[in-house]
């Protein structure tokens, strides 16, 4: 199905990295007699987004000027808006046992071929420059920086060819390409779609952005991430169960619907919220959520950096249009949702529980207040709480 109306992915055209046969068969074969280079969790998922055109324009892992552009001016050396470096490293030793031009097997931690790349460059990873510049610190406390210290020290990229984007991907029913979900929004008539990043439980204060969001689109995209995250995140599969309570009873099933996004999480805070909104492009999305502290983590981040990174860019260069909302809250003196923007409670009329509080109470088997957490939400977390121990 056509998705003529949409919009255009990033840089215009929709990648697709995955060999059919007979060339698949071919590769299959030559892959088992290549050095072989074990993919770590955020390459693989990069990987994977990459051959279904996720990370459209990328055709492959960042050569040394997309680097070098990417954490200097936000930029890929063409001039297109790009958020954070997406690299495939190796060490010292490895990287001299390779040639220009020699092909090697991209595989998963159980050895399997996920694609063949032939080495164009070896460059030096400035994980240093990666980390002031995209994370905003070099502090390895950082978990996004710590993963990038982890890596390699010698980058390599080349022509990609996939030969599967990932061996037996959870959440299969939900896993939708940037084809799949354009073809979707197509059977529904939509022409504009508002997406809601999210790596957590959806409270009630993200129902009420997104509901709002929703007054002004043909539908919503709840689109979590479900790729590599830090410790003490709620685990994939519980937050879906989350999401498909949430969906069925308080949304509408004619203007929303649910996939899930195969990324790493890096917490970068503003450039990754850039990233972000350029994924969702490739998948069909118009508009997009950027709330409090977007993609953030810790103390590295002002509240509404990663909204204010956004004016840096015309509108054109982006695309989509990113929805800024106010960090939201349950009023007592309104009775309702609210931000700064819409009541003038005083603080103790507010609703607001920490991360902290939260976890707290799930784990004493306690429903935090109505007014912050559907009942049928909390009792999937305690349930799951109660499970892991």
């Amino acid at each position: 199905m056509s998705d003529k109306g949409l919009i255009r992915p990033h840089g215009g055209t929709l990648v697709n990295l995955i060999v059919k046969a007979p060339r698949q068969t071919e590769l299959e074969a030559a892959a088992k007699k290549m050095l072989r280079l074990k993919l770590p969790d955020r390459e693989q998922c990069d990987l994977e987004l990459m051959s279904v055109g996720a990370l459209s324009p990328l055709i492959t892992f960042m050569n040394e000027a997309d680097f070098h552009s990417v954490c200097d001016n936000i930029r890929l050396a063409n001039g297109l808006v790009w958020g954070a470096p997406a690299t495939c490293s190796v060490d010292k030793a490895t990287a001299a046992k390779l040639d220009i031009g020699q092909p090697v097997a991209l595989t998963d931690e159980q050895d399997r071929t996920l694609a063949v790349l032939t080495v164009q460059e070896k460059y030096a990873h400035d994980k240093t420059k990666e980390a002031e510049k995209a994370y905003g610190t070099t502090d390895d406390a950082h978990p996004g920086v710590a993963v990038v210290m982890s890596q390699g020290d010698v980058c390599l990229s080349g022509p990609l060819e996939v030969l599967t984007p990932r061996y037996e991907p959870e959440f299969t029913k939900y896993r939708l390409t940037p084809t799949q979900t354009r073809a979707a929004f197509t059977e529904r008539g939509w022409k504009t779609v508002v997406a809601f990043q999210t790596r957590n439980p959806i409270h009630r204060a993200h129902e009420y952005i997104t509901k709002c969001a929703m007054e002004i689109v043909d539908g919503l995209l709840i689109h979590p991430l479900v790729g590599q995250t830090q410790k003490g995140d709620i685990p994939a599969d519980v937050r879906m169960r989350c999401y498909e309570t949430l969906i069925e009873k308080y949304y509408s099933s004619e203007h929303t619907m649910m996939s899930v996004l195969p990324a790493a999480m890096r917490y970068a805070g503003p450039r990754e919220a850039i990233l972000h909104v350029m994924m969702r492009k490739n998948y069909g999305v118009t508009h997009f959520i950027v709330g409090r502290d977007h993609a953030g983590v810790g103390t590295y981040y002002g509240t509404y950096d990663a909204q204010r990174i956004f004016d840096q860019f015309e509108p054109d260069e982006i695309g989509v249009t990113p929805l800024k909302f106010e960090h939201s809250f349950w009023c007592k003196k309104s009775g309702a949702m609210a931000s700064n923007k819409t009541t003038n409670s005083a603080p103790e009329e507010r609703v607001f529980l920490s991360g902290t509080k939260v976890r707290e109470m799930l784990t004493q088997g306690k429903r935090p207040p109505a007014e912050f957490t559907r009942p049928e939400i909390a009792d999937i977390l305690i349930a799951a709480m109660r499970e892991n121990g």
